[in-house]
């Protein structure tokens, strides 16, 4: 797939404090990439170097094809740029806001009317469209700096720890609206420290720590780098012995054995062993009652390559 997003090299330092060296990662159309790591990182000094706000001591960015420099607007229409603080006018309503955005990338009318109520669909701000930004809630007027991120329909959009300091309620609600991107051929880079999300949105990972990418893959690959294996508790009435004997026969599987009431199953990808486990197991006679799958994650990924937790 050709990439909308090419970062290559990508070098920014702050006097002696070098923030970014070195960094190089590629997102496709309709591609989810998230970059991971503590606060501190330099994943906002990298997404800021991409949209054009800091010119890179060394390295080049592309979108779209189109080089991207602080001293061009060359390719910027291509970019929605969602940042930490949220950047919209409290004084005015949502629907306001919108408009007023849309104008500055110069939308006509009909064209920003009909675009205005699309968006304001995709946020779930519809029904307070009139209302005063001032009145909303943190994670409203997070959802509402999406919207305006993605009101010119960019090619790229930047979402840089969008989820910080608001309520379970809205951050699942931003979750959503993001994982719905992807279907839309958006590319989207996605910063954050939360291990969770990035296992939850992203089609592939960076882990940066430092100013530096230590890994960069799917889930699963950047897992296989710890050599943690996925783990599967069968429970079971019948007889647990011979249960864990015919588990311990696929060849996926690397260890099995019986537990309080069920088989504890080590195996390299749960969710291609279980329909033959669980085929096998019902061929012994026993009733399985219940299946539970604990999968490596992240947050182990991160403690091996650096050294030190995610929240460090």
């Amino acid at each position: 797939m050709t990439a909308v997003l090419a970062a290559q090299g990508l070098i920014k330092s702050f006097g002696d404090l070098i923030a970014v060296n070195g960094v190089s990662f590629e997102i496709a159309e309709g591609e989810t990439f998230g970059l991971l790591g503590p606060n501190g990182a330099g994943k906002t000094t990298s997404i800021s170097m991409v949209a054009g706000l800091l010119e890179p001591d060394n390295g080049t960015v592309h979108v779209a094809g189109t080089q991207i420099r602080t001293n061009s607007t060359n390719g910027r229409s291509d970019i929605g740029l969602v940042p930490q603080e949220i950047a919209i006018y409290p004084d005015l309503t949502a629907t306001e806001n919108l408009r007023f955005f849309g104008r500055l990338y110069d939308m006509p009318g009909e064209t920003l009317d009909k675009r205005v109520e699309e968006v304001l669909e995709v946020i779930g701000l519809s029904e307070r469209q009139d209302d005063l930004v001032s009145e909303f809630s943190g994670g409203m007027q997070r959802r509402l700096n999406i919207g305006i991120g993605l009101l010119h329909r960019p090619r790229l959009l930047i979402l840089d720890e969008p989820t910080v300091g608001v309520d379970p309620q809205s951050r699942n609600a931003i979750l959503e609206s993001v994982e719905d991107l992807s279907g839309e051929g958006i590319a989207v880079l996605y910063t954050t420290h939360y291990m969770e999300e990035a296992e939850r949105l992203c089609d592939r990972v960076a882990i940066i720590d430092e100013g530096v990418i230590k890994a960069e893959g799917t889930r699963r690959e950047l897992v296989s780098l710890v050599g943690e294996k996925d783990r599967i508790r069968v429970t079971v009435t019948g007889d647990l012995v011979e249960v864990a004997r015919v588990a311990s026969e696929l060849p996926a599987v690397h260890e099995a054995s019986p537990a309080d009431s069920g088989v504890d199953v080590l195996a390299n990808d749960a969710s291609s062993v279980l329909p033959e486990l669980l085929s096998r197991v019902a061929a012994t006679g026993a009733n399985v009652t219940g299946v539970a799958v604990s999968e490596p994650n992240l947050e182990a990924v991160f403690l091996h390559l650096t050294g030190k937790a995610l929240r460090d």
